[in-house]
């Protein structure tokens, strides 16, 4: 029996409670979805398999207390088949606990679905632009985008696998001052010359001029504005593409990359997309004129102040540009966009969400800005290349990617977090990447000692799993989909892996305490048989969370 069908089972027999009271002529007003039946773990074992407090939430509807519900909600529950006893606590807590069978069963349903294993619908429908990274493209990503790319990449697994579909964006700001002041730093170093003020220092430019004059070695022939439109466009290529490199061995991969020139490049009609969004705006009826400059009305959706969109010069702001994305991104269909940004764009919150009601969407459904907080690594030297940042190349290197992307999601992303290399390069139990990867290997370390001794998964008998140890290692199976659910919704990647560590120290407590293997001379039995399903279930969870964070599950280590 799985937490879903022992929440449905609690579901319907609130539903007959209710129309109980109804024949006997009580006044019923009963608002409830069966998603608001949800169980948790009991803190202590001993208090049974799971706990729900619906008694105390439907009490008043129903017109009695909430112990009288609890009461009778339990005498329905064991009636029902796999619920061993159940049992009322304090002012309305219900215990259930099930039979060895009942709770025994998940192992073989888990193997049986396999990768699927977690997944669930509680988002289905919802199509969402998850934008993270959107790094300039004018230098190799740092410590900062890091941290970004690993949280970014895990928030989207776990979206997906709660039924939602997800769009993974970058995007790329390829216009404006840093550009100009990007191609001009690489074609003075071209020439031999300092870096111009307001310029980029750092060898790697040095590296793309040198890429720039292979690729088109009169550059210096040409003239200036040739040479430098020549130049920043060469490099931009090659950045953009050592950029795209890194994420990919980092193991995070972008859907969609936009680029900010696409959104001001002119029509036909003589009109960008920076253009049309203002008039878009206006339509809605928040733009106003004032003082020669055309203005969004964000006050009216909790921003701190006006913005200007464009100046009375005629030019354009950089809030042009996010309002013309925004709708771009609208445009595309994505009801629901997700914006995942660094430590100092607090301010881009109340801005950003009052721009998704002046295009006329609900800032509070359609929008959301999550801000993460800085990282840093003890220890870590500064690029050689850049000078004044930690590239993520040079992390990668060091680190591992596992133990990086792994480190990197195993916090929230508001919390600040300082990295212990020391701790992360060791074999041991204390560093919580291998400690998990550690568990995994061993449950394919069991699977081939059984292949050798003839041991398979031909018998089941759930039953007979009634260690103390199993019972724990079953109770937090049955809970992976939910964590799975929970960390979707709450934006919170560390769920899994703070919940993996804890798997993976039941199932070492378990391996120590029961055999699967048979022991010198004692024949093959279905204990045997039953415990390698179990072995192989919890392999499997293993497997998918360490997947939605986007490490790997080694087979030996």
């Amino acid at each position: 029996m799985t937490p879903a069908d022992l929440s449905r089972a609690l579901y319907d027999l609130v539903l007959a409670l209710a129309e109980r009271r109804r024949a006997a002529g009580d006044e019923v007003e009963l608002e409830l979805s069966a998603a608001d039946v949800t169980l948790e773990r009991p803190k202590l074992r001993e208090h049974g398999d799971w706990a729900s407090s619906i008694a105390m939430r439907v009490a008043k509807p129903l017109g009695t207390n909430p112990r009288q519900i609890a009461t009778e909600l339990a005498a329905g529950l064991a009636e029902i088949d796999g619920v061993a006893s159940t049992e009322v606590a304090g002012p309305g807590f219900i215990n259930i606990r099930l039979d060895a069978a009942a709770a025994g069963a998940l192992a073989k349903t888990i193997v049986g679905v396999g990768a699927e294993y977690g997944r669930g619908d509680s988002l289905a429908g919802s199509v969402i632009n998850l934008e993270f990274v959107s790094a300039n493209p004018t230098g190799p990503l740092h410590i900062g985008h890091t941290r970004w790319a690993a949280l970014g990449d895990s928030i989207g697994r776990v979206l997906r696998a709660a039924g939602a579909e997800v769009a993974n964006e970058y995007y790329i700001n390829d216009a404006g001052t840093q550009m100009e002041n990007f191609g001009a730093s690489v074609l003075a170093a071209a020439k031999g010359e300092p870096t111009p003020e307001g310029g980029y220092p750092g060898s790697y430019i040095g590296d793309l001029a040198a890429q720039v004059l292979e690729r088109e070695p009169k550059l210096l022939e040409l003239d200036e504005p040739v040479a430098l439109h020549t130049a920043t466009e060469i490099a931009y290529e090659l950045q953009l593409a050592e950029i795209r490199a890194s994420l990919d061995r980092f193991n995070v991969h972008f859907d969609v990359w936009t680029s900010e020139r696409r959104l001001q490049l002119k029509g036909e009609d003589g009109l960008s997309d920076v253009d049309t969004a203002v008039e878009r705006l206006r339509a809605q009826g928040h733009v106003f004129d004032e003082d020669g400059a055309i203005w969004v009305r964000t006050t009216d959706f909790g921003d701190d102040k006006d913005r200007v969109i464009r100046r009375g010069s005629g030019a354009y702001t950089y809030f042009a540009a996010d309002a013309a994305y925004y709708l771009d991104k609208r445009d595309r269909g994505f009801q629901h966009k997700i914006y995942l940004l660094g430590a100092d764009h607090h301010g881009y919150v109340h801005r950003l969400k009052a721009l998704a009601g002046a295009a006329g969407d609900d800032p509070e459904r359609d929008i959301e800005v999550l801000i993460g907080q800085l990282v840093s690594i003890n220890g870590a030297k500064l690029s050689k290349r850049a000078g004044n940042i930690i590239e993520l190349d040079d992390l990668q290197a060091w680190l591992g990617t596992d133990a990086l992307r792994y480190t990197l999601a195993r916090y929230p992303a508001d919390s600040p977090l300082t990295i212990d290399p020391e701790i992360l390069t060791r074999r041991t139990n204390d560093n919580p990447v291998f400690y998990v990867q550690y568990a995994h290997a061993r449950t394919c370390a069991v699977d081939r000692n059984a292949a050798s001794v003839g041991l398979d998964r031909s018998a089941f008998a759930p039953e007979l799993l009634t260690h103390e140890t199993e019972s724990a290692l079953l109770g937090a199976l049955q809970e992976f989909p939910r964590i799975v659910a929970q960390s979707a919704e709450l934006r919170e990647p560390h769920r899994v892996a703070r919940y993996i560590e804890e798997l993976a120290g039941l199932y070492h407590r378990w391996y120590d305490n029961c055999r699967v293997l048979p022991l010198g001379e004692e024949p093959i039995g279905p204990l045997h048989h039953t415990r390698l399903w179990l072995n192989d279930a919890t392999g499997q969870v293993l497997r998918n969370g360490l997947g939605l964070l986007g490490v790997s599950a080694p087979e030996r280590m």
